[in-house]
């Protein structure tokens, strides 16, 4: 799926994140679980990071230093390499 413009309605139906913005002193934890929230309310079909790009750009651009523009930000950036290694593998990755 390509880039496309989301209309907030659509992006936020149920105001999960027009609603952190509006919570004094919530912390960067607190937005993450909105996010996980907000992630998992919408279908399945849908293009996530189009609606995270509409997102940032009606709520976290005016709201640069906001910890959820942190977290929607971050949301849009791929991780590099794979953080966790599981099974054997991690059991004796570390050992001399």
């Amino acid at each position: 799926m390509g880039r496309r413009a989301v209309d907030l309605s659509q992006a936020d139906p149920k105001g999960l994140v027009r609603e952190s913005y509006n919570i004094e002193g919530i912390s960067y934890g607190e937005c993450g679980q909105i996010f996980i929230d907000w992630v998992l309310s919408l279908p399945a079909v849908v293009d996530t990071p189009d609606y995270i790009r509409a997102l940032i750009v009606h709520y976290a651009l005016p709201n640069p230093n906001h910890p959820m523009s942190r977290v929607l930000t971050e949301a849009l950036t791929a991780p590099t390499e794979p953080k966790r290694r599981g099974g054997r593998a991690a059991r004796f990755a570390d050992r001399p």
